[in-house]
């Protein structure tokens, strides 16, 4: 999966590891939340922020604001459906690679 911060995930590309990282970890969530038979009141939302996040991976380095803000409603939205806490762990850790937000 990622290696070091430093490497590439494939020799001659020139995409972001942590980007490849997110990707893949937001596409292992949303197909999660997709096969998961319980409806819950904020499901809706936590598929909402989970295709924004896979639509930030499309374009280059995204903005780590906006990363943050997805997962914190993801989080609010399935935090507390246990059969999910996996997939999203790793979207977080996945996001946490990017660093903090600039300070204004």
């Amino acid at each position: 999966m990622l290696r070091s911060l430093g490497q590439r995930s494939v020799i001659g590309s020139d995409e972001d590891p942590r980007v490849a990282g997110l990707r893949a970890a937001v596409s292992r969530l949303r197909r999660e939340l997709a096969a998961h038979p319980a409806e819950f009141p904020d499901r809706g939302i936590a598929e909402e922020e989970l295709a924004a996040l896979a639509a930030m991976t499309t374009g280059g380095a995204p903005e780590i604001r906006r990363l943050r803000r997805s997962l914190l409603l993801i989080a609010g939205a399935i935090g507390s459906v246990s059969a999910l806490a996996r997939g999203l762990s790793d979207v977080r850790d996945a996001v946490d690679l990017f660093g903090d937000p600039p300070r204004d």
